[in-house]
């Protein structure tokens, strides 16, 4: 008898484990189920908006339910067609390529707009990413173009190409760490057309940033303005931080993905060297948060109360992964997994119910401005959808 009851209290013992261990599984592949629903559901917003030139979607503000939208001279302009060609590189709807091809024509008059350092986020993020999946040839004159148009801003004396024209009373020749990101254009039209007059001035603009943009713990100035017949630094300000001596987030991830692409194209150990140190400034920062996603700037003093910003989390996690590639650390991975593993949950995606064509919330355009505030922002999905595919691949 008491064999037989230590038997029964064994079996009920191993029964219930099982029975746990089930309803575990199964919560947790509904959660994954009902994750990627709500994904599938966001990008099904981007495949129904209406096609029109002069309303690409920028962002969302949460509080007055409307969509803020720009013309293709806005500086995120292509990152809505870029956002559908890579849908279409995740989903194989060719759909996505359908409305990614009708958004892209869209940008091709900007090739001529010499008024803008912003060429490559908004050609190659559209052209770019169009050339790349349909080796189109007529995607390649205009990425080749613009790279002509992009170039009509580079001083030599300064050695870098000019950033904004406004403020021009203040900032005789202003150039930010955003900058960085517009190079890619200059390397592939080198790449595509042989010509090396684009990947030589490139360089030219990472080394003269890479002097003068970054302090002694590897933390991002946001604009530098030079003197144009010395060449020389007349002052270090920031225009998007809390202060000129603090970390502003995105500009800091800017730098890391950067100078990253500049090593991919050039393979100059000093880029890999300054992206390294620039990430273990961000990695290893106090004020980044648990879950990977960094307050708008590490120096706000509100923080843990600051707001903060996905599109700076999917950007760096974004380049770390090729970063990864070439240094065969971990570490970069597991936080760009860590943070691919935070955006892809409910407390990031948009709800179902709101009829907006973006993907993920809680971005931080413009601090100092009040302006986009804690909420969807187009390049925040650009990277985010740029992250998936490479962890993918």
């Amino acid at each position: 008898m008491y064999r037989i009851c230590i038997t029964t209290i064994v079996t009920l013992v191993l029964f219930v484990a099982l029975s746990c261990k089930n309803t575990s599984a199964k919560q947790s592949g509904s959660e994954m189920i009902s994750i990627d629903s709500l994904l599938q559901n966001r990008y099904e917003k981007l495949l129904e908006y209406p096609a029109d030139s002069l309303s690409i979607p920028r962002s969302y503000n949460p509080l007055t339910k409307e969509i803020k939208v720009v013309e293709s001279k806005d500086w995120t302009s292509g990152f809505y067609p870029g956002n559908l060609w890579q849908l279409y590189k995740l989903t194989g709807k060719e759909a996505f390529k359908n409305k990614a091809v009708e958004w892209t024509a869209f940008m091709e008059k900007e090739k001529y707009n010499g008024g803008t350092h912003d060429m490559g986020f908004k050609i190659y993020s559209s052209f770019g990413e169009g050339f790349e999946i349909t080796k189109n040839e007529h995607y390649k004159d205009v990425i080749v173009e613009s790279a002509n148009t992009l170039i009509t801003r580079f001083n030599e004396n300064v050695g870098s190409l000019r950033s904004w024209d406004f403020n021009a009373d203040i900032w005789e020749f202003p150039v930010i760490i955003d900058n960085m990101m517009n190079l890619e254009l200059l390397f592939e039209a080198t790449r595509i057309s042989g010509d090396s007059i684009y990947h030589n001035i490139a360089l030219k603009h990472a080394n003269t940033t890479l002097k003068n943009h970054f302090r002694e713990d590897n933390s991002s100035y946001h604009v530098v303005v030079y003197d144009t017949v010395s060449g020389g630094v007349k002052s270090k300000v920031t225009h998007q931080g809390f202060n000129d001596n603090s970390a502003w987030a995105r500009g800091q991830v800017w730098g890391i993905y950067g100078f990253t692409m500049c090593y991919r194209y050039t393979q100059d150990p000093k880029y890999l060297e300054q992206a390294e140190q620039s990430a273990a400034f961000y990695l290893q920062h106090a004020k980044l948060p648990e879950d990977g996603i960094p307050y708008w700037d590490f120096h706000d003093p509100k923080i843990p109360n600051a707001v903060k910003d996905v599109s700076a989390a999917s950007i760096v996690a974004s380049a770390l992964v090729e970063l990864s590639m070439y240094t065969n650390n971990d570490a970069y991975l597991d936080y760009s997994n860590k943070v691919l593993n935070s955006l892809k949950s409910e407390e990031y995606i948009i709800p179902i119910d709101i009829e907006a064509p973006f993907i993920l919330k809680h971005s931080t355009g413009n601090w100092p401005k009040n302006d986009e505030m804690d909420g969807p922002i187009v390049y925040g999905d650009f990277y985010f959808l740029e992250l998936m595919l490479r962890i993918k691949e």
